[in-house]
């Protein structure tokens, strides 16, 4: 007679996973695995990061880090998000490995594999890990849509979309202009 275990993943398993190309996250204990994104994602996080990245460092606001960047939250969940920002008041969370804690800005970008969970398993994760900010942008309808973590999980804040410059509240003075980060 075969004995089926229940198998529960650990988030420190994210760091040993194979280097194939593909994204390795665990969400409360399930394994997921996500093909490389395709060049409108990478075009779209690069954009978000040329305008992020200088601002932080010429402010010395703290860290950008884009994916792959391992981000522990907890002991079942290990992630990889497409963009993470950690002020310098959070730098404890930094480790020779990559990230443990809830740094204050986690961005996801859109795939057609991830939009589910991004919408949905994802955003609760890291409202209960305490991210104070997380921002999906959506390149195939253009729009990036803010949330601000409240008392009763994630608030969204706005939608903008073409034609629209985006000022985030984390990042006084910065202005994105929502139609450059396709290109």
């Amino acid at each position: 007679m075969a004995i089926q275990a229940s198998v529960r993943f650990k988030a420190d398993d994210i760091w040993d996973a194979p280097e194939n190309g593909k994204r390795y996250e665990v969400i409360d204990g399930e394994l997921y695995v996500t093909p490389a994104p395709d060049l409108i994602h990478q075009t779209t996080v690069g954009s978000l990061h040329d305008y992020i990245g200088p601002f932080v460092r010429q402010r010395k606001l703290g860290k950008l880090y884009p994916a792959p960047t391992g981000l522990v939250l907890d002991d079942e969940n290990g992630l990889q998000p497409d963009l993470i920002y950690v002020s310098n008041g959070r730098a404890r969370i930094k480790t020779r490995r990559g990230l443990e804690g809830a740094p204050d800005l986690v961005v996801e970008v859109l795939s057609p594999s991830t939009r589910g969970r991004d919408f949905g398993i994802k955003l609760r994760r890291y409202a209960a890990a305490g991210v104070p900010h997380y921002w999906i942008v959506d390149p195939d309808s253009r729009h990036l849509l803010p949330y601000r973590l409240t008392e009763d999980g994630y608030e969204l804040i706005g939608e903008f979309g073409a034609g629209t410059v985006f000022q985030p509240e984390l990042f006084p003075g910065l202005e994105i202009p929502i139609d450059e980060l396709w290109l």
